[in-house]
């Protein structure tokens, strides 16, 4: 038996510019960091006395005899790729598919690494990252960034750059108190909206020609949230202010990365103290992340108290095997 352990990403800065389509012409770059949420991928082998050759169990249960039978595009086309059968695949979540965490990338790394595992195979963190850039983008045909994927493969607290030759991975040195600070004054909260990302990544697709100048702005925060980050005298708070800055720009975006709720949801939320936030992930749904200052982190959660808060901690491993039996 063998379980992978891949965490979910959270985006502060850049989102948007890490489309292929913009960072080919003019680069790209964002700042992210995943946390102590994970996807859970167990995989072994099928024996023979089973009546069907592959088991999966996800939000579904299938019991197929021909890996082309599988409905689940990402299973299906890593184990064609890998030319795989036979095996017995359960995946489970600390949190919901559809909530803007990039959990379907967590999850395409965690499976590939699971079953590169199986197969005697180790692959270093950039492999992974783009085996499950190739497994998302290519074989099932989906739009979308390429954060998502780097992020829960290397793991931690990075900025990563985006050129048409590739992307470098660089670790934020944020001082350690300072990055304790930051993690108790950032809040999130499911919004109860669930989307579908493709859907609102196709239409971003489609804008982002218009919006180039928007995403060029995007992307020159980037450089002062790294700014802020790392130097000593920086106040976090401007961290903050900028999200707000950065939000307002993504939604302009497309209108389908907003919606009356989620802007009704989130003036509550600066109006009871709240620096700044976004909208984590594609658009049109999932959590929202907020810059609170402590002090005024009771009135904020009282404002939202119709959402679930999800409380985290910051991580820095990435995907990792955690049994190979």
């Amino acid at each position: 038996m063998i379980i992978s352990q891949t965490p979910v990403r959270m985006s502060f800065f850049g989102g948007g510019t890490d489309f292929p389509e913009f960072f080919r012409e003019h680069s790209g770059a964002v700042i992210s960091t995943t946390f102590d949420k994970y996807c859970h991928v167990n995989v072994r082998e099928l024996p023979d006395m089973f009546d069907y050759k592959t088991y999966l169990s996800y939000a579904q249960i299938e019991k197929v005899n021909s890996v082309d039978e599988i409905k689940h595009p990402a299973i299906r086309n890593a184990m064609k790729w890998l030319k795989l059968e036979k095996i017995c695949l359960n995946y489970d979540a600390d949190l919901p598919s559809k909530t803007g965490l990039g959990t379907s990338s967590a999850f395409s790394v965690g499976l590939l690494n699971a079953l590169y595992t199986m197969q005697g195979i180790t692959g270093s963190k950039r492999e992974l990252a783009d085996d499950a850039i190739y497994l998302e983008r290519v074989l099932c045909n989906e739009d979308g960034g390429i954060q998502d994927q780097i992020a829960a493969s290397f793991g931690g607290f990075n900025r990563i750059d985006f050129t048409a030759e590739g992307y470098t991975v660089t670790p934020l040195d944020i001082p350690e108190e300072k990055k304790q600070r930051l993690n108790g004054n950032l809040m999130m909260f499911f919004t109860g909206l669930s989307r579908f990302s493709f859907e609102i990544q196709k239409s971003a697709k489609h804008d982002m020609s218009k919006k180039t100048a928007e995403l060029l702005e995007i992307l020159k925060m980037v450089d002062v949230a790294e700014d802020i980050l790392l130097n000593p005298a920086a106040s976090l708070d401007d961290f903050g202010r900028l999200l707000n800055e950065t939000w307002l720009l993504k939604r302009s975006i497309s209108k389908k990365i907003s919606t009356d709720t989620i802007d009704e949801l989130y003036s509550k939320a600066m109006k009871a103290g709240a620096l700044g936030g976004k909208l984590l992930g594609a658009g049109g749904g999932g959590c929202l992340l907020f810059y609170v200052p402590e002090d005024m982190q009771a009135s904020v959660r009282n404002a939202l108290s119709g959402l679930v808060e999800i409380k985290f901690k910051f991580e820095n491993e990435g995907t990792k095997i955690i049994m190979n039996n």
